[in-house]
């Protein structure tokens, strides 16, 4: 089986081709551009590098989101394209997800991705592995950085944060206190597109059809009109249990 991967839900970007278990090639670029110019060619540049064409995919795997609302939008329009021209399966993986798979298999430690959102805001989630599995503890979710520090203070457990944006929030993550915080290496803070490929490889396809990115938080013309007409109710696991 033949995979492109395609992470785009970020300033980094990043590109991989896998064979079966084996990865081919990858592409990672973690400079801030302009993606929806540079996808396309980084891809192509890839097939070219390994001799591979498009006809002989099998799945295309994306990063669906939550992170840059335009990022997030150009790499799905790009999957979903080529998954219907090529009438392949299409499979949607939490950009969160991606990154906390990044994590130390460390038995009682929590691993929490984080993307910033502006305005003291983060996305993020709450995972852990079990017995070598990543498992999912609290949905991805978008809230206020001292709100998720505050929580995952009550677990009382390791933690690792990762993620380049946690340096942006790095005075209010230190209120965990260093002998919980666990320090990881430099390159398990960028997404990889071949773990993604990984993450995604056996999961069942998404319906092509009514596939959508997870934006988690509205662009902001949407937020500003939901203010304008304050009827939405909010909540998730992070704020219930908070």
């Amino acid at each position: 089986m033949k995979i492109l991967g395609i992470d785009t839900s970020n300033q980094t970007m990043t590109v991989a081709l896998v064979e079966n278990n084996s990865l081919i090639a990858e592409k990672t670029i973690n400079i801030k551009r302009n993606h929806s110019i540079q996808l396309m060619p980084a891809i192509e540049t890839l097939f070219k590098e390994v001799n591979w064409t498009p006809n002989e995919l099998s799945r295309i795997v994306v990063a669906k989101g939550p992170g840059s609302y335009t990022g997030v939008r150009i790499g799905v329009t790009v999957a979903k394209t080529l998954a219907f021209s090529l009438n392949i399966d299409l499979v949607g993986i939490s950009s969160l997800k991606v990154l906390a798979a990044n994590g130390e298999r460390l038995p009682g430690s929590y691993i929490v991705p984080l993307f910033d959102a502006r305005r003291s805001n983060v996305f993020t989630g709450l995972y852990r592995y079990e017995e070598g599995v990543l498992v999912q503890v609290e949905e991805d979710t978008h809230l206020p950085i001292e709100t998720v520090v505050d929580y995952l203070n009550d677990l009382q457990a390791p933690i690792q944060f990762i993620g380049e944006d946690r340096l942006l929030h790095s005075e209010t993550i230190k209120k965990i206190g260093k002998d919980r915080l666990i320090q990881l290496p430099l390159d398990r803070h960028l997404p990889r597109a071949s773990t993604l490929v990984m993450l995604g490889m056996n999961e069942e396809p998404d319906d092509r059809h009514l596939f959508e990115p997870e934006y988690i938080k509205l662009a902001e013309a949407e937020q500003k009109w939901m203010e304008a007409h304050p009827n939405r109710q909010q909540g998730g696991g992070w704020i219930e249990k908070y």
